[in-house]
């Protein structure tokens, strides 16, 4: 069993804890983020670090225990550093750019696909072929990314379509003669 809990989330310099009845909030440079939280778990604020302990000792409050310690470490996080996801476009004729508020992208369909950006993130296009997603909210980063990549996943008899940077597709053969 995970003992993630435990550990002190420690606030780096330039980073505000508070605690405002249940709600966390997080100040930094990148802006502001709270989280509401549940009944199972206490917090306290100190000086350079968060504490959060569990108040019973049922699988509930155990699990909502690493849980809210790993959402605030991801809050002080993304208000600190902020988070990136990067991703690949691959295929001919396959392209991304960013017009106005919208992202564009070219992927292959009879139409292009306008995504708008949401608040809160920031999407950049070094090549035409490689989107930055960056933003403070971890969990919004990731939504706006899977998003982007469901439009046309990776295919894996060429590897066709929008990927992670780090992800892997597993090719397959194609037809033999």
């Amino acid at each position: 069993m995970s003992r993630v809990g435990k550990y002190p989330v420690p606030v780096p310099a330039g980073v505000q804890v508070a605690l405002q009845g249940r709600t966390v909030v997080a100040k930094g440079k990148l802006g502001e983020l709270k989280l509401d939280l549940t009944d199972e778990v206490d917090v306290e604020v100190e000086s350079n670090h968060v504490a959060v302990k569990p108040r019973g000792s049922d699988r509930r409050a155990r699990t909502m225990w690493g849980t809210t310690r790993s959402l605030i470490q991801g809050m002080v996080t993304g208000v600190s550093t902020g988070f990136t996801k990067s991703m690949e476009i691959t295929g001919t004729g396959y392209k991304a750019a960013v017009q106005g508020k919208d992202l564009v992208l070219n992927l292959g369909y009879s139409h292009e696909i306008r995504y708008p950006i949401p608040e809160g993130i920031k999407i950049t296009c070094e090549r035409p072929t490689a989107v930055k997603v960056e933003g403070s909210d971890k969990r919004k980063v990731g939504q706006v990314a899977a998003e982007i990549r469901a439009y046309r996943g990776p295919e894996p008899y060429k590897g066709k379509g929008v990927r992670y940077d780090n992800e892997v597709i597993l090719r397959k053969e194609g037809k033999k003669k």
